[in-house]
């Protein structure tokens, strides 16, 4: 199925690439201004901190204790696969769970925080998208596409928080796995260690508040890579466009080709661009991840504590093992 998803985004992206003047986008993206540029890919890497320090403090949230530098490495390395082949974020997330999991144990937890971690970011991109939407429908012209998708991610946010939070809607779900009883009682455990946020709300509230900065500081990645292409696109369009575009390059996709340029090019020219420049920025930002991930790959390459890891044994003792 997923080979199939993929294959079909790239199909669709191909199609779409026959419809435009690549040669006229080939030269924008070769005049653009090497300074905005770098900015916005340097930015665009310091965004990964936000994330890690987010993550960091829903692991708290959730009783959960590793090293700082452990889930940094795990990351990094979700980072990097998920840029590299058809993960997608959730292919980075199984990743460094299963990682970080080796190292410390507590697997229910890790993977509670990362679920956490993921709604608070989709929070963060509801209120977001929202707010820029609110301030800015009245100032600029937006196709009805965008409403629906506003919409759709607040359902969709809110839909995901009721399932997690109420125990009496997750044990109706569960319901489902009675004939896999260990799988049922994983996901009950699973869900016990999500409600521990309910007794820690300000950490989700923290979460929260990064996700929202992680998104405005994404808006002026993106609003930078258009000004080194020439482009004086007004910041509101891209505080309601990224989140869109964000959620739309989770699907399966290498490196977001595919999913994001088709976002980009659906939207971009509801600000008024042409659509060689609505691929061309699609592009720069399909490269600002791809490289992204490859210097997340180095960083957790070059971040291993002599090349070996400790991993805890059943009875309390560890078990050293080449990474």
């Amino acid at each position: 199925m997923l080979p199939f998803f993929v294959s079909f985004i790239l199909l669709l992206l191909a199609w779409r690439f026959m419809t435009f003047d690549y040669k006229h986008m080939w030269q924008q993206v070769k005049e653009s201004d090497l300074r905005y540029m770098s900015a916005a890919g340097i930015i665009f890497f310091l965004i990964n901190f936000l994330l890690i320090w987010r993550w960091r403090i829903l692991m708290k949230a959730v009783d959960l204790k590793a090293k700082r530098l452990s889930s940094m490495r795990w990351f990094f390395l979700g980072l990097f696969f998920s840029s590299s082949v058809p993960f997608s974020t959730v292919g980075n997330d199984v990743i460094r769970g299963l990682g970080l999991s080796k190292e410390v144990g507590h697997k229910t937890k890790i993977f509670a925080s990362i679920v956490l971690d993921r709604l608070s970011g989709f929070v963060g991109l509801v209120i977001v998208a929202v707010a820029a939407y609110l301030f800015g429908h009245g100032i600029i012209k937006l196709g009805g596409v965008v409403v629906i998708a506003i919409a759709t991610l607040s359902i969709i946010s809110g839909a995901i928080a009721v399932l997690l939070f109420s125990h009496r809607i997750f044990s109706f779900a569960c319901r489902a796995f009675t004939v896999w009883p260990k799988v049922k009682e994983k996901l009950m455990r699973f869900h016990y260690d999500i409600v521990l946020l309910k007794r820690k709300q300000k950490k989700g509230w923290e979460a929260i508040m990064i996700s929202v900065f992680a998104q405005i500081v994404l808006a002026i990645e993106f609003y930078l890579a258009a000004k080194g292409m020439h482009q004086n696109i007004p910041l509101i369009y891209f505080t309601i466009f990224s989140p869109i575009v964000c959620v739309v390059t989770s699907l399966p996709s290498i490196a977001g080709l595919g999913s994001s340029q088709i976002a980009w090019v659906s939207l971009l020219p509801l600000a008024g661009v042409s659509l060689e420049t609505a691929w061309g920025l699609s592009f720069i930002n399909c490269a600002f991840i791809f490289v992204n991930g490859l210097l997340g790959g180095l960083f957790y390459v070059t971040t291993l504590s002599s090349g070996r890891i400790q991993y805890p044994q059943a009875d309390g003792a560890f078990k050293r093992s080449s990474a």
